[in-house]
C-alpha cells in the first residue's frame, strides 16, 4: 500500500523566528522530527549554541537549545492535503489515534486542523484551506 503523504507548503512561526524553535535537548528532540515528521537534517552546529536547521518540502525549520519555553512556540504549516498529513504522521509512529480536526477562521480563509505536540512541547497546527 502506497504511503499517504501532504505537502507542507509553508510554515509560519507562533512567535518571530521558524529557524530559533526551542529545544531542551537537541539530540533527543531531532528523532520525532526525522522519523515521524518526515524533515531531513540540513545543517547542525553547535555554536554559539546547540542548533540544527532541518527541511521538508519547500520548508526549513530550525531547532536551538536557546533557553526558550517550548510549550510556548512551534510552527502553523500550510499543508495541501491534512488528511494525508495525519495519515502519514500516524503512519511514522505518531501514537495517537484521531486527529480531532477543528475549523480556524483566519481573515477571509478558513482551514481545517489538527495539532501534533513534540515530545519536546514544541506545538505544530497543520491546516487546509478550505
Amino acid at each position: 500500500m502506497e504511503q499517504l503523504k501532504a505537502t507542507i507548503n509553508k510554515a509560519w512561526p507562533y512567535q518571530q523566528d521558524s529557524l530559533n524553535l526551542p529545544v531542551n535537548d537537541l539530540e533527543a528532540a531531532l528523532p520525532f522530527y526525522e522519523k515521524t515528521m518526515g524533515f531531513q537534517l540540513v545543517s547542525r552546529t553547535d555554536q554559539p549554541r546547540k542548533s540544527a536547521i532541518i527541511a521538508r518540502d519547500q520548508v526549513q525549520i530550525g531547532l536551538a537549545e536557546n533557553g526558550g519555553d517550548p510549550g510556548q512556540n512551534g510552527c502553523f504549516f500550510d499543508v495541501d492535503d491534512v488528511a494525508n498529513a495525519f495519515a502519514e504522521l500516524t503512519a511514522n509512529g505518531l501514537p495517537v489515534e484521531q486527529p480531532n480536526y477543528t475549523f480556524q477562521q483566519h481573515g477571509d480563509v478558513r482551514w481545517k486542523v489538527f495539532f501534533v505536540v513534540a515530545p519536546d512541547g514544541l506545538c505544530y497546527c497543520y491546516g487546509q484551506r478550505q
